[in-house]
């Protein structure tokens, strides 16, 4: 592998097709697609200032490395990348990549970021951005804080532990969902999903957990929850309390108390849903 340290790039396409590469302490300035169809590439202590550094490129390390806002776009049709110890301010970064790994990167600017993206790996990450991780597939998430609206919409294959999201709309169109020890906050949470399932969550959320089929609530805490599960079918084991639920289709609901239960017959058979008001 050659060894290249302490350089400046610029202009387009700077090392264009570069193969068994290692980058240390360089800088890439003007100048799009510097790394474009590269492939066996490590990046240590580097920075990229310009839009579309890594497209098309194959097997990549990035260590402490940042991607400036205007590195827009950074990570899109890749293969095996891990990210690690680093600092991604661009938008739109990794859309339709493969393998991600993300390791302690804070992402201030994360919107539209991880589009469409397969076999994706997230541990201890920050973001700020709204429409993170959209039609991704095969995604295990640890220790992962968000602060945006319509997270993980359309995604396939999911698993969130230890977590905080902050976002509206959080998990629409999904299937197959697992989020587990985390905290939910946000309107309309779940809408139009398939196999949901929600362990050991604090949740807070007006409207949330409607139109869903198979949603499971395992030992979950509904904080400040309103008109939830309508058109659902649902097996939810709620510690303590809901302030209300709305026309859910069919299933089971146990909690301590339920404020208000909104069962209409001209919308839902009430028969099919077993309200269980725990001792």
């Amino acid at each position: 592998m050659e060894k290249i340290k302490d350089r400046v790039y610029t202009g387009e396409r700077a090392l264009f097709f570069g193969k068994d590469l290692q980058l240390t302490g360089c800088v890439f300035e003007d100048g799009e697609s510097p790394l474009k169809e590269s492939e066996n590439i490590r990046l240590i202590d580097s920075t990229f200032c310009w839009k579309y550094p890594l497209w098309y490129s194959e097997n990549v390390e990035v260590e402490h490395c940042t991607l400036k806002e205007t590195a827009r776009s950074g990570v899109w049709y890749t293969k095996n990348i891990r990210v690690r110890d680093s600092l991604v301010e661009a938008p739109k970064t990794f859309r339709r990549a493969t393998d991600v790994y993300l390791k302690n990167v804070a992402m201030p600017h994360a919107q539209e970021t991880l589009w469409h993206c397969r076999g994706v790996r997230i541990e201890d990450v920050k973001a700020v951005g709204d429409y993170f991780a959209m039609d991704c597939e095969d995604v295990a998430v640890d220790r992962f804080h968000l602060d945006g609206n319509y997270c993980f919409d359309g995604a396939k294959n999911v698993t969130v532990k230890d977590s905080f999201l902050n976002s509206k709309d959080s998990f629409w169109n999904t299937t197959d969902v697992v989020v587990e020890d985390s905290t939910i906050i946000g309107e309309y949470l779940g809408w139009n999903s398939r196999n949901l399932t929600l362990k050991n969550c604090t949740i807070e959320s007006l409207q949330g957990m409607c139109y869903i089929e198979n949603l499971r609530l395992i030992n979950c805490r509904l904080n400040n929850t309103t008109l939830a599960f309508e058109y659902c079918t649902v097996d939810a084991d709620i510690d303590g309390g809901v302030d209300s639920v709305l026309n859910p289709t069919s299933g089971v609901i146990r909690a301590n108390h339920i404020g208000e239960l909104i069962l209409q017959p001209d919308r839902v058979d009430p028969t099919r849903t077993k309200i269980v008001i725990k001792e």
